[in-house]
């Protein structure tokens, strides 16, 4: 059997949530995930912006007409909101298979003694308590059936820090230490976690990162060749595929030009 028969048949019929899918890493998993399975499988995508759901859910499934897709706004911030989005889930989304907690962000550069608190708020209330919140919604349903896989982003930055990611590079250290832990609390079942952890990608990180000023954001990939969302998703999709025995526990991946936290020419990628 091929790689891609073997790929579509361990994905077949998956319930399958996202966070953060409207765009970047999210988005292109979805797509990767729906390309797979050959349209064999069912996505659960949310994220803030429900107008680009929708238009990612019209494109998935106009390439994939078996594909059966339940878009929803979700604010991972807003922690209070997760549980009763999960228990709200139609029917046949409700026994999930897979959580890609992917939604997080990063904002500003400032250093510590001026990082702003709404800035502090934001960051650790996406990165970690709502990945930790959904985390501890779906689990139960995990250990339920004693199954499930748990798809953890991270980042280079939770492995290694830098002057300005006083906050940014904690809760991607948090998220990397939740998934330790995770793992080896759930090693007497048949619950994975995997952990990908990426270097440069452009996708809207940075345009987040220094709140919509385009031209800043740009430049941080000037001259160079980062990933795209689409290259972490392949990885995410090769993990997911591998035989239930085996965890694709930790992965770093970098673009050519990176080897750690920060390029030579720009200063920090994460």
């Amino acid at each position: 059997m091929s790689f891609g028969a073997k790929a579509a048949e361990r994905l077949a019929n998956k319930v399958i949530l996202i966070t953060g899918a409207s765009s970047g890493i999210g988005s292109a998993t979805a797509r990767e995930l729906a390309a797979a399975a050959n349209g064999n499988l069912k996505l659960i995508l949310t994220a803030r912006r429900e107008d680009r759901l929708k238009k990612l859910s019209s494109l998935l499934m106009n390439d994939f007409p078996s594909l059966k897709i339940h878009s929803a706004k979700l604010d991972v911030s807003v922690t209070n909101s997760i549980k009763p989005f999960i228990s709200g889930l139609p029917g046949e989304f409700s026994d999930i298979d897979v959580l890609i907690n992917n939604a997080g962000k990063a904002l500003g550069k400032d250093e510590i003694g001026e990082i702003k608190e709404e800035d502090i708020q934001g960051m650790f209330q996406t990165n970690v308590l709502g990945l930790i919140g959904l985390t501890q919604a779906v689990i139960p349903l995990f250990k339920k059936k004693n199954s499930g896989d748990i798809v953890n982003i991270g980042s280079v930055a939770g492995r290694e820090t830098y002057p300005g990611g006083g906050v940014y590079c904690a809760t991607k250290a948090s998220v990397k230490y939740f998934s330790q832990v995770l793992r080896k609390e759930l090693i007497n079942t048949k619950i994975r976690v995997l952990e990908v952890d990426p270097g440069a990608v452009n996708t809207e990180f940075s345009l987040v990162r220094f709140y919509g000023d385009k031209a800043k954001a740009d430049e941080v990939y000037e001259g160079v060749e980062p990933l795209l969302g689409e290259d972490i998703a392949e990885v995410i999709v090769f993990g997911l595929t591998r035989k239930q025995k085996t965890v694709i526990a930790e992965t770093l991946v970098f673009p050519t030009y990176q080897a750690g936290s920060a390029n030579i020419h720009k200063g920090p990628l994460e």
